[in-house]
């Protein structure tokens, strides 16, 4: 990296080095047994560069190759955004911990053990399911240097246990499933058997769904699915340069419930999105977006920044061959008050969402969401009845989380990166097919 460094800097006013290595092993389950076992090891280093002003950019996955990778920035430079940033100095960084030496033990054999004894223990219940699982360990190492002295190193690893089921009978399909990650491996798949059983358990007896303007509660997964897509357009600052966040020139203003407050944090430990640096060499820090229902803050990296005249947030993120751009680590949303019980007990009729299809094929930008429910359930008299079938739930994220009925006082991880509790929107409008 030094050497690409030292020639990259011989020909352009400033230059970045940008290397990763990725190492990872998955068990990979279907139709309720072990298909196979895979490992595969990749890496590669970016070269970008400032050329008159320009940005030119190169990336290989060959170990050498130095002359090759800065001459193709250098002819790629010309045609080029413009850079309006310069590359950070060396900076001192917080210790964030994303590595678990203990991932180095786990072995093949464990881990086909522990996807059997997932799929074994679901089916225990439901024998009839048809399972497909993934239990993966990936490791990986990233280093960044600059001609300013910025230089970041650090390693992460990531464990991760998935499942999703289909139970036919007739025309009739339900789909169930779960998935958890984290930095540490996972000794056993308990949090992912005990959601998917919850939700056969719930989904036994089918129900007819109300229409019209009904009262719903979105489980943590119902808000990934439905909820997170627009609202992550919206604060990303590419966006908003463009002029199309809904949000843009909201900053400082009451936009959704004032109980409503958002942050992106790449600061919390063992955390599969977090880091100490973005991949810029940034530090991370806890980006505000919405403090109690008010606009607080956009998340840029350094070009995007530039261009908006403010400061990077450290949310640059990048595949090897593509350039910068900002995007979410960890999102959080705070918890409310209110357990899921209480929810439910305030609803005469309505539905409980646990998973969208579809969800952001309407307008995104203008914050509409519109889906078939993938796995939801009929409430009424404050009791879960049954699964719902062929029904649509449509509304739009602002006008949801403007005045929300109840936040859940107990927030889930949903894939490692989002933190999120049951969210109780007062109306939105549901549709049948009949």
């Amino acid at each position: 990296m030094e050497e690409l460094l030292e020639q990259a800097k011989k020909v352009a006013e400033e230059a970045e080095v940008f290397s990763v290595s990725h190492s990872d092993t998955n068990a990979v389950f279907e139709a309720n047994r072990l298909k196979h076992v895979q490992s595969r090891e990749t890496s590669g280093r970016a070269l970008r560069l400032i050329k008159g002003g320009r940005i030119g950019f190169s990336a290989s996955n060959r170990a050498n190759g130095t002359e090759e990778l800065v001459a193709m920035a250098l002819e790629m430079a010309p045609f080029g955004a413009e850079a309006k940033f310069q590359f950070p100095p060396l900076e001192s960084y917080q210790r964030v911990e994303v590595y678990d030496p203990k991932i180095e033990a786990v072995t093949e054999e464990g881990m086909v053990e522990l996807g059997q004894s997932l799929i074994d223990r679901v089916r225990g219940h439901t024998p009839e399911l048809v399972c497909e699982a993934s239990v993966s360990v990936s490791t990986f190492s990233v280093e960044i240097l600059n001609s300013r002295g910025g230089r970041a190193a650090y390693r992460k690893s990531v464990f991760g246990i998935g499942m999703e089921g289909v139970l036919i009978r007739g025309t009739d399909m339900l789909f169930v499933g779960d998935a958890e990650s984290s930095c540490h491996p996972l000794a056993d798949a308990d949090t992912v058997a005990a959601t998917t059983i919850e939700q056969l358990e719930r989904a036994k007896e089918t129900a007819p769904a109300p229409v019209g303007q009904l009262p719903v509660i979105f489980t943590p997964h119902g808000v990934a699915s439905a909820l997170i897509a627009p609202l992550a357009i919206a604060v990303n600052g590419k966006t908003v340069l463009q002029g199309a966040s809904p949000l843009g020139n909201k900053k400082g203003e009451q936009v959704f419930d004032p109980r409503i407050s958002i942050w992106d944090d790449a600061t919390i430990d063992y955390r599969p999105g977090s880091r100490f640096c973005d991949d810029e060499g940034v530090p991370s820090q806890r980006t505000p977006i919405i403090e109690n229902g008010v606009v607080a803050s956009f998340l840029y990296d350094l070009q995007t920044a530039a261009l908006a005249g403010t400061l990077s947030t450290g949310s640059a993120s990048r595949g090897l061959a593509s350039l910068p751009s900002p995007s979410l680590s960890t999102l959080v949303i705070e918890n409310g008050d209110t357990s899921f019980e209480d929810m439910l007990a305030d609803i005469e009729e309505g539905l409980v969402i646990e998973g969208l299809m579809g969800a952001s094929q309407g307008n995104v930008l203008g914050g509409d969401f519109s889906g078939n429910v993938l796995l939801g359930y009929m409430v009424r008299n404050g009791e879960i009845v049954g699964r719902v079938k062929d029904t649509m739930v449509s509304g739009n994220i602002y006008e949801v989380l403007k005045e929300i009925a109840a936040i859940g006082r107990e927030g889930k991880w949903v894939g490692g990166r989002l933190r999120i509790p049951h969210m109780y929107c007062a109306s939105l409008a549901v549709s049948t097919k009949g």
